[in-house]
């Protein structure tokens, strides 16, 4: 029970932006720094360098229980900040009117990342790489219909049970489904690609009732 308690915490990690190699959309394709249309094995493990340093919140060079403590305590208080930030007539509760406000200041903000310009308007490129950001955070609503082959993946990555998840397991792991889903071998990963293992992978789950 406690590995698999650790391991749920590292499973966002594992297919978040830029590091999953098996979910559809655009997201995964941030890690294409050079927008060539492609991930290579050194975009790769760029980012996955980046992403295990903001999950392993105490730099031991491990993903632990003390990481996924930190996280929740972390999200936790930016619920609270932002709870906050909304509550503009500090009585404890919100209202439609504030949270429409909220709403619509989130919106705006949106929009001001997107217009990269700064010209008021955005194009179509702008937009669409609005709506792929914003399709991400739903796909990341859906995790628990994906939490069984993501606790999988992390589960075969603690190669010792120590019920860490040192970098080196970490890089290892999604490396071996980068792999994977290169069907052409030629050590890129496009966005079809990715796409197609997706698809075989869903079969494979499905096969096995999920």
């Amino acid at each position: 029970m406690k590995k698999a308690i650790l391991i749920s915490s590292a499973t966002a990690l594992l297919l978040a932006g830029g590091v999953a190699v098996a979910a559809p959309g655009d997201r995964g394709m941030r890690a294409d720094t050079n927008a060539d249309g492609a991930i290579s094995r050194a975009e790769m493990t760029a980012s996955l360098n980046t992403r295990f340093a903001k999950m392993d919140v105490n730099s031991d060079g491990y993903l632990s229980k003390e990481d996924r403590e930190a996280k929740r305590a972390e999200r936790s208080a930016q619920r609270t900040e932002r709870f906050a930030k909304a509550d503009t007539n500090g009585d404890g509760e919100l209202s439609q009117a504030e949270m429409e406000a909220a709403r619509a200041e989130r919106k705006a903000a949106r929009f001001a990342r997107a217009d990269k310009d700064g010209n008021g308007t955005l194009s179509q490129e702008e937009a669409k790489a609005m709506k792929g950001k914003r399709g991400g955070k739903g796909m990341r609503g859906k995790g628990n219909k994906r939490g069984g082959h993501g606790m999988a993946m992390m589960r075969n990555a603690d190669t010792n049970g120590d019920q860490k998840i040192s970098k080196a397991e970490f890089t290892a792991a999604a490396m071996a489904h980068f792999d994977k889903a290169d069907a052409n071998k030629d050590g890129k990963l496009t966005k079809e690609e990715r796409q197609a293992a997706f698809k075989a992978g869903k079969g494979e789950r499905n096969k096995r009732g999920g």
